[in-house]
């Protein structure tokens, strides 16, 4: 598949031994290579009998054949194979199809054999990598599964090479606990930071270092050489890493202070006996922080505020338009932290988002580092590389003499030359010169849960998390117990097993795990570009990336170049094979073009967007709102979400996401123009492919699924036309009033034409008035509501106007039939399209639309975002400081409750729950403080509701208080986009699994 970095080597002769090596590492799609796999565990199993029977062998039999054969043992075997057979048969009937190439949706697939080989092996001993003593085997294997993370990364493992400190690293159960312990979320960042201050407090008169404090110096971060004891804070907070490792290690060579005696200074100033706290208020310290992209998955903030940073503290910093943290605005913010004093615990770059597959430019982040050292500003430089850690194989391994010297100050490294490898390699190349790095070997490592992992540049790094060993030393320890330095007490020995059995076999560079994702990144290129050429002008949506196209990126960009470019995809890529691709590369360049299509590694993000019209002169769908319905639809036929779907029925599986806009910001409103969208607040649903499987580039298998994906899409696109279309139709209004009579519109938001709040005066047919009347007075405690079975335009509806339909109470019994009303005057018609809802809620009041005449007045709540909720009642009665007119009233005006704040309550429950409860604000009868404002637009509007609106004395009426009418009207389906197939709830999930239960059992 995907050729190694500066080879020339032909597709075709890759496939010869690189697909084949691939191939044999998984049990495979079609179970091909389930026979090897089996053999594999006979041998296990024969180990475990030569164990057991060889640990002292004359002891007696303690389960004698009688026993077995008797009626107890006898049923109790039949009962688990029963049970071990139906959970097996159920595992595979509910189990997403993760091993094959049709599933691309999280980051999951099979994983390797000799990955689930360790961990069965393993765990059939159950060893806890606690302590050495429970562990004597996996402990080791550990601690080799942390050499060979440190050498993929290029870290250096030799502790003879004096040039460079010794890396170190260690297996967690996940990416969020290493997240956690890691040296910029957690501990050791925070101690590292704060560790100066424990020997400046030791160094104090009749402190226990005082005795070297007239002689101990440092250099600062600006290269100064002074007295440790003369440092300021700021100058303390800023050292160079190194530096602050290398004191314990100084200070017994310089001055014999012995490592037990720096135990006893560590148990007495260290910030883990006495609280970062006390240091930052003793110091008058500004609280230090970490910088991280908005992207930053959720264990940041939360490790944050666990280790005591603060969430507050885990500043989220802007991303581009490739969902990458944005240099310049790290730049500004590091510049924003250096004028105010305040210190930086760590920089973090994601190398590989989980949502995008997008990496951070380490290397420019490392370069900025060295920028603000020189001007006193030092912070560590942490990978999360969670993700894309394992892809770092696909580069040369270990470390080099010289690798230092590579990393300029521009960010780049000197003499790169990509190769075939991704873009991104350059940075993953950098990782070599970051601090620490988290990678998850059970993501891209194709190793079972929970399997996370740390590594830290500097191995001196872990003594600062330790509570047995607090001292720094540089030199080699003596390792009895790995868990002395994690956040998990116990943990299984059958990760790191599992872990390193599989990093043993497969190998951890270009030839090994390289290959592997070499290949997978391959396929997601070709994904990529499947995704970019999808669509042709003729159809009636369009597929867009994230990731834009070269044409897209150059200044002079045209839709005219754009679609050349697709056109060339199409041609040279969509319909070729890999070796074809590989034959043209010399006369056509694809290959660069190839490397430049899908996700930094192998996520690909993209989205849809439709035609309102169908035909290529069709309009497009311009609201958010809209475009997230059609991937709704799309999404519900492509993926499992309730008990009763079957996930073997599902032909292409895929995932999705939201961009937040506050996350996101000009990376999703950028993708929005992209997909002819309104600017606006709302998030942006999008869909996530994540290539796992090196498998499906063969025989076009990628055309297959896209075709599935194609033809889905064109369905749900006619029902989205349908939804979409503003043709007359039929529609339900609340009836209120006495002498005078409103209709009141149930908005109906999943179509076009019901998206409209509108608040009419109308007048009955003289000869069923009086029938209408005794009707309404008869059933105080049922609304009546008027369908209509003539279709009308709501947005044109005037005065003069005839509805022609059949009233109803709102339980939907019928009350009158044949019944026509005339409007009679508009007095609110405002468009719900999601362009125009506001983009919050309101914070300070709940607003309603006031209307009616001084003899009898009515509201209805106003429905500015959604979801929301329809509150209206008839014949309320106003005690104001100002009464209203005639005119004010029947031109409508906006009441505000004052002491009910609509942003807290939403989303509001539902109905039932809201007729059950007591104490809810909106009751017949109550009383609430209230103001009213003047509404300063025009009755029929298309418009955010309350924009440009100034709730304040220039538009203030009255002021004073309002009871409700003794008959009140709620409908919490207003604005609530239609259901479709919707998410079940965990009770309904554990239902289902008591059943599974209960069948074992029976």
């Amino acid at each position: 598949m995907a050729p190694t970095e500066n080879s020339n080597t032909p597709v075709q002769v890759l496939e010869d031994t690189s697909h084949q090596a691939v191939s044999s590492y998984f049990i495979g799609p079609q179970a091909e290579n389930l026979q090897d796999f089996k053999d594999n565990i006979h041998s296990i199993l024969d180990e475990l009998e030569k164990a057991r029977k060889s640990y002292f062998p004359k002891d007696d039999t303690f389960i004698t054949p009688s026993i077995r054969s008797s009626a107890a043992f006898q049923a109790c075997k039949k009962k688990v194979s029963s049970a071990v057979t139906k959970a097996a048969n159920l595992l595979g009937k509910h189990s997403l199809p993760f091993w094959s190439p049709r599933y691309q949706a999280h980051m999951c697939t099979d994983m390797t054999m000799p990955a689930l080989l360790g961990y069965f092996m393993t765990m059939i001993y159950n060893p806890n990598n606690c302590a050495i003593e429970a562990s004597p085997l996996t402990t080791i294997a550990e601690i080799e599964c942390g050499e060979q993370l440190c050498k993929m990364f290029g870290y250096n493992n030799d502790p003879a090479n004096t040039d460079m400190p010794v890396a170190w690293g260690h297996i967690a159960c996940d990416g969020t606990v290493a997240n956690l312990e890691s040296i910029c979320v957690s501990r050791a960042a925070r101690n590292l930071k704060f560790y100066p201050f424990t020997i400046f407090k030791a160094m104090q008169p009749n402190g226990l270092l005082e005795v070297v404090s007239k002689s101990f110096q440092i250099k600062t971060c600006l290269g100064e050489k002074k007295l440790f004891i003369e440092l300021t804070p700021w100058e303390l907070l800023n050292l160079k890493p190194k530096d602050v490792l290398d004191i314990p290690e100084r200070l017994a060579d310089e001055h014999g202070v012995t490592p037990t005696f720096m135990e006893r200074v560590l148990e007495q100033y260290s910030i883990q006996q006495t609280g970062k706290g006390v240091l930052e208020r003793e110091f008058k310290l500004e609280a230090p922080q970490i910088m991280v992209a908005n992207t930053r998955h959720y264990s940041w903030p939360k490790g944050a505020a666990i280790a005591g940073i603060g969430a507050q503290n885990a500043i989220g910093i802007a991303v581009d338009h490739g969902a990458r943290l944005d240099i310049q605005k790290l730049k500004e913010r590091l510049e924003y932290n250096l004028e105010h004093k305040i210190a930086v615990y760590a920089v973090v770059a994601i190398m590989g988002s989980t949502e995008e597959g997008s990496v951070d430019r380490l290397s420019e982040i490392l370069a900025l580092r060295k920028r603000f050292q020189a001007r006193g500003l030092s912070f560590l430089v942490h990978a999360d590389a969670a993700w894309g850690g394992y892809f770092a194989s696909m580069l040369p391994t270990g470390y080099h003499p010289g690798d230092e010297a590579k990393l300029t100050l521009e960010g780049g490294l000197a003499g790169w030359k990509g190769g075939f490898v991704p873009d991104s390699a350059l940075h993953l190349f950098a990782l070599r010169f970051a601090d620490s790095i988290t990678v998850d070997p059970h993501k891209a490592g194709y190793i079972p849960y929970p399997s996370g992992g740390l590594c830290y540049r500097d191995g001196r790094t872990r003594f600062l998390v330790t509570w047995t060993v607090p001292y720094l030393s540089r030199g080699i320890m003596n390792v009895t117990s790995i868990g002395l330095y994690g956040v998990e007490g116990s943990k299984p020995g059958a990760a790191a097993m599992s872990t390193w059995l599989s990093n043993k076999c497969i190998g951890m560079g270009p030839d090994g795990y390289g290959s592997l994702l070499g290949e997978v990144t391959w396929t997601s290129s070709r994904f990529g570009a499947e995704w970019s050429a999808m669509t042709t002008p003729d159809m009636d949506f369009r597929v867009v990336p994230l990731n834009m196209l070269p044409s897209e990126l150059k200044d002079d960009a045209t839709p005219e170049s754009i679609e050349e470019e697709k056109r060339r995809i199409r041609e040279t890529i969509l319909s070729k094979s890999n070796a074809a691709i590989v034959e043209s590369d010399k006369e056509l360049n694809t290959m660069a073009l190839l490397r430049t299509l899908g996700s930094d590694l192998n996520i690909n993000a993209f989205a849809i967007n439709f035609r309102l019209t169908p035909g290529v002169n069709g309009k497009w769908n311009t609201e958010v709102e809209e475009a997230n319905y059609l991937m709704t639809r799309v999404a519900e036929r492509l993926m499992v979400d309730s008990p009763e779907d079957d996930p073997s029925t599902l032909p292409f599986v895929l995932t999705t996401t939201m961009f937040s806009q506050k996350s996101y910001d000009t990376c999703v409103s950028n993708f929005k123009d992209r997909l002819g969208l309104t600017r606006d607040e709302l998030d942006l649903m999008i869909f996530r492919n994540v290539v796992m499987s090196p498998f499906p580039t063969e025989g076009n298998f990628i055309g297959k699924l896209t075709d599935i994906f194609k033809q889905i899409v064109a369905e749900e696109v006619q029902v989205c036309q349908k939804r979409n279309s503003y043709d007359a139709a039929n529609h339900k209004f609340l009836l209120q009033g006495d002498e005078i009579l409103y209709l009141i519109h149930l908005p109906v938001f999943h179509t076009a034409s019901g998206r409209r709040q509108l608040v009419a005066e109308f007048e009955i047919d003289p000869n069923r008035k009086e029938e209408f009347l005794e009707l309404k007075n008869a059933n105080h405690d049922e609304q009546l509501i008027l369908s209509t079975t003539v279709p009308i335009l709501l947005e044109k509806l005037q005065a003069g106007d005839k509805l022609n339909g059949y009233v109803q109470y709102k339980n939907y019994d019928p009350a009158m039939s044949n019944v026509t009303v005339t409007v009679k005057h508009v007095v609110k018609n405002r468009s719900l399209t999601s362009r125009f809802l506001d983009n919050d809620y309101p914070s300070k009041f709940t607003p309603f639309y006031l209307y009616g005449n001084t003899k009898e007045k009515y509201i209805d709540h106003m429905l500015l975002r959604s979801p929301n909720t329809q509150f209206s009642t008839e014949k309320v009665t106003l005690k104001l400081d100002n009464n209203l007119t005639d005119e004010q009233l029947a031109a409508g005006a906006i009441l505000c409750f004052q002491d009910i704040y609509e942003e807290v309550m939403q989303p509001f429950p539902d109905n039932s729950i809201i007729q059950e409860s007591s104490t809810f604000w909106f009751q017949p009868g109550k009383e609430l403080a209230v103001k009213v404002f003047e509404d300063i637009h025009p009755a029929v509007f298309e418009g955010k509701g309350l924009t440009n609106h100034c709730l304040d004395d220039k538009h203030l009426l009255a002021t004073g208080t309002v009871i409700l009418g003794a008959e009140v009207f709620i409908d919490s389906q207003a604005m609530n986009v239609d259901p479709l197939k919707r998410v079940e709830t965990v009770v309904q999930w554990r239902e289902e699994f008591h059943k599974i239960g209960q069948s074992m059992k029976d």
